[in-house]
This record gives C-alpha cells, sequence and structure tokens, in this order.
C-alpha cells in the first residue's frame, strides 16, 4: 500500500495480498462434510445434554410419565418437520448462515440483522453455555454422590469445556469432524447400554416399574396450563436442538443437494427413536420423584442398575454433552462468520485463518460471549429463554418458505416438502412464543424482547448508514495481522 493514508479496504487486503503472493493459492473454506459426517453434526448435535439432563425438568413441570412421554414424541415430531422444511430452504438458498441467510434474501437486510444479533449474542452462546454445564455437571458428579456439586465447581468446568472446544475447532476443521463422529458412536452405544438396561429392568420387573406405566397411573397429575405445556415443550425441543447445524454450514458440505435431506432423515430416525426408548428406560428403574430430584439422570439411573460402577454412565453422558458442544461451536461460528461477510458484523468476524482455514476470530468471539453468559446462568433458565428466542426466527425463516412456496414456486430447488409442514411447525412456533407470555406472564421474556429490539441502536447507524469509526479500523487491521487471518476469496 503505497499511500500514507490506506483506505479501509486497503488495510483489510494486506494479509490477503500476501498470501496471493505465497505458496497458497486461495483462501476459503474447503467442504469437508461428507454424508457420515452431516449425520453426526445433526444427530451428534442432538444427543448432547437433553436426554441427559431434560428428562426431570420435562416430568416436573408436566406432572406424569405418560405426559412426559408424548411431549418427546411431538417435540420429534415438530423438529421433523421443521428439519425437512430447512432442508428445501437448503437447496433453494444454497447458502451458509442458516436463519440470519434465508432471512437475509427474504426479508432483506433489517430483519436479518435482528436474526443474526440474536443468534450471536443469545442463541449460540447460550445453547453453547446449556451443554457446557450439561458436561460439567456429569464430570462433577461421580465426586458429589449425596448431594449437589458447588456451583463455582459447575462452572469453572464448563469453562474449561468450552475452552477445550474452541481450541479444537480454531485448529483444525478436520480434527473437530472426526471429533464429531466418534463421539456420535460413543452416544448411541451409551443411549443403548440404557436402553438394554431398561429392558432387563423390565422383564424382571418391580413395583416401580408396573406403577410407573399403569395406563391408570401414567397421565395422573398432568399439569395443562398453557405455561406448562409451553415449557416442557422448551425442554423437548431443546433435546433436538440441532437438527438445523447442517444448513448453518451448507457451503462446507459435500453434494449439499442430496446429503443434506439424507442425513436429517437419518439422523431423526436414530435419535427419536432412542429418545423415546431411553425416557421408558428411565422410567422403568426409578419413581418420577427420584428421577425429578435428580441433577444427574442418567447417573442416577447408572447407580441404581451398576451399583459402584455407575460412575460409568457419568462419564458416558459427560462425553455426550462435549460432542454436541462441539457440534454446536462448529455451526455456531459459521453464522457469525457469514454474517459479517454480508456486512452485518465487524469485518474482522467473516476472515479465516490463512493456513488453517477455520474461521478463528468468529470462534472466539463465540467463545467470548459464552464464558460472559456462563457466570449468571442456570441450565433450566438458559434453555428456557434460549428457546423463546430462538423460535421467533424459526417462525420467522418458515414463514419465508411458505412465501417462495406460493409466490415463486418456480425458483430450482431438488426437494419441495408439502406446504403443510412449514405451516404447522409456523403454527407450533407462534404457541411456544405466545402461550407462555399469556398464561404466565414474567418480566424475563420481556427484557429478552427488549434485548432482541435493541439490536436497532447497531443497525441503524453501523448497518444502515454505514458509519465506521476509525478506531475499528485500526483494531481490525491489528487483530487481521496478529491472528493472521484474512477476508475469503469470494471469487471461488
Amino acid at each position: 500500500v503505497d499511500s500514507p493514508n490506506p483506505t479501509k479496504s486497503q488495510f483489510l487486503n494486506i494479509v490477503a495480498f500476501a498470501i496471493r503472493n505465497s505458496d497458497l493459492t486461495s483462501l476459503k473454506m474447503k467442504q469437508e462434510i461428507g454424508l457420515i459426517g452431516g449425520i453426526s453434526f445433526i444427530s451428534g448435535t442432538m444427543i448432547g445434554s437433553g436426554i441427559f439432563m431434560s428428562p426431570q425438568f420435562i416430568l416436573a413441570i408436566i406432572g406424569s410419565p405418560g405426559a412426559s412421554l408424548v411431549i418427546w414424541a411431538l417435540s420429534g415430531v415438530v423438529a421433523l418437520f421443521a428439519a425437512l422444511s430447512y432442508a428445501e430452504l437448503g437447496t433453494v438458498i444454497p447458502e451458509s448462515g442458516g436463519e440470519f441467510i434465508y432471512i437475509l434474501r427474504i426479508y432483506g437486510s433489517c430483519p436479518a440483522f435482528f436474526a443474526a444479533y440474536t443468534t450471536i449474542i443469545v442463541l449460540k452462546p447460550f445453547g453453547a453455555t446449556a451443554a457446557a454445564l450439561s458436561v460439567a455437571e456429569y464430570v462433577i458428579a461421580p465426586f458429589y454422590p449425596d448431594c449437589h456439586p458447588p456451583e463455582l465447581v459447575v462452572k469453572c468446568a464448563a469453562a474449561v469445556a468450552i475452552l477445550v472446544v474452541t481450541i479444537v475447532n480454531v485448529i483444525n476443521v478436520r480434527v473437530a469432524i472426526r471429533i464429531q463422529v466418534i463421539f456420535l458412536v460413543a452416544k448411541v452405544l451409551a443411549l443403548t447400554v440404557i436402553v438394554i438396561g431398561g429392558i432387563v429392568e423390565l422383564v424382571q420387573s418391580s413395583s416401580v416399574i408396573v406403577e410407573n406405566l399403569k395406563v391408570e397411573n401414567a397421565f395422573k397429575g398432568t399439569q395443562y396450563s398453557l405455561n406448562n405445556l409451553g415449557m416442557a415443550f422448551y425442554q423437548g425441543l431443546w433435546a433436538y436442538g440441532g437438527w438445523y447445524n447442517l444448513n448453518y454450514v451448507y457451503e462446507e458440505l459435500k453434494r449439499p443437494e442430496v446429503n443434506l435431506l439424507r442425513a436429517v432423515i437419518i439422523a431423526f430416525s436414530l435419535v427419536t427413536g432412542l429418545y423415546l426408548l431411553v425416557n421408558v428406560s428411565y422410567l422403568t428403574v426409578m419413581t418420577p420423584k427420584e428421577l425429578m430430584s435428580s441433577s444427574a439422570v442418567a447417573v442416577t439411573w447408572g447407580n441404581k442398575v451398576f451399583g459402584s460402577w455407575g460412575w460409568i454412565m457419568s462419564v458416558a453422558a459427560a462425553l455426550s454433552a462435549f460432542g454436541s458442544l462441539n457440534g454446536s461451536y462448529y455451526s455456531g461460528g459459521r453464522v457469525c462468520f457469514v454474517a459479517a461477510r454480508e456486512g452485518h458484523m465487524p469485518d474482522i468476524l467473516a476472515m479465516a485463518h490463512v493456513h488453517r482455514l477455520t474461521p478463528s476470530p468468529a470462534l472466539i468471539f463465540t467463545t467470548i460471549i459464552s464464558l460472559l453468559v456462563l457466570i449468571p446462568g442456570d441450565f433450566q433458565s438458559i434453555v428456557n429463554y434460549f428457546s423463546f428466542s430462538a423460535w421467533i426466527f424459526y417462525g420467522i425463516t418458515l414463514s419465508g418458505l411458505i412465501y417462495l412456496k406460493i409466490k415463486k414456486p418456480e425458483l430450482p430447488r431438488s426437494y419441495r416438502v408439502p406446504i403443510i409442514l412449514p405451516i404447522l411447525v409456523l403454527l407450533a412456533a407462534i404457541c411456544l412464543v405466545l402461550a407462555p407470555i399469556i398464561d404466565d406472564p414474567q418480566i424475563e421474556y420481556l427484557y429478552v424482547t427488549l434485548f432482541i429490539l435493541s439490536g436497532a441502536i447497531i443497525y441503524i447507524p453501523f448497518i444502515h448508514y454505514k458509519l465506521c469509526p476509525k478506531l475499528l479500523t485500526k483494531l481490525t487491521v491489528f487483530l487481521q495481522l496478529f491472528l493472521e487471518v484474512a477476508p475469503e476469496d469470494k471469487n471461488l
């Protein structure tokens, strides 16, 4: 750069220029995810903290074993319909970024910014923090068999889990994918052990099993209020969280027009069946009271079935939650990366490492937010507010698909869902957002809504009017050189 006062764009291309004149021929993230990797990212993220943490909360909220199983089944149906709808959106708008990129292409810049702002600052960090807390709970549980572990110890362990996942995803994409595949195998084995253990208990029979599974007792004590149903669905859908993961990394998926749909169908067939069988197994071994009072339900199950070897389930559950955390981080970094690439976040977040080709600035930013969320948060409240925020934008995205199917049916797509599916999920999203507010208004929902709307303070000056303080430009250049990152080559 010859000018003594180079422009912002000149500054930002210093490293890119050096790359083009070095051994590297391009800077673009590669298509590393095949069908197996895709299945692992969907099912591996779904099978995480939810199935090990949510059962006791769902049962406590809804009040009866039978109703809790219905919630699990209906949550799976809603998530499946949503995933199939997203699969069609992925073929119509073949780009990474999930809700952000779909809302941007359909509705424009302003609503897309609110989606990006909420996803990057709230949804992904909250999701990662909840998964990290689950990892920590299960790692710490064997050391406190007769009481709840200290909150500080749990949060320190969760922080370590977040940092480890960040390092893995920053260093190498292939390693992150391999971890996802390996941990999926471990999760399926762990859940299979729980299912088999439940079958053995069922065959041997006991008074606990008989009472829990009797039809006349299954729905006794069910809470039918809108607030309870909404909270129970939040917990159930949290356990299926991850159905959208491949849409966030569409550009890194091999043969996405074929593998996206295949991965969704295979993953859901595996996960839904396992979830229902695992919940039945929990209820065959524990009374509802024991299940609701447990801070780590899989460990309690393991102690009752395996005795002194119950710690094995703690390890399995921790590994499962860690795999889910890894999948969530992998996709979360891509949302931040794409939003910055489209000019809706600082430029530094749209850069990738010049050698590793990973979006390291976006991943580091997500880590910082997640660690901040970890300080005041607890698992149940994080899931509730996470779900409330998430389903607002899932609903907006699915309304966009309905719009495209009605107004632009000629757009090329390799796959179509019946229009009734996105309509049903949209109605479910509206109910999930409004039901808890109508039935039991809480000030926290107002805070979440105000936080989302507060994005206007950033959008109007910096996105709409494109104001850019000189200090931000200098900071971007410093971080670009310090982190050894450069903008992605858009011509490739």
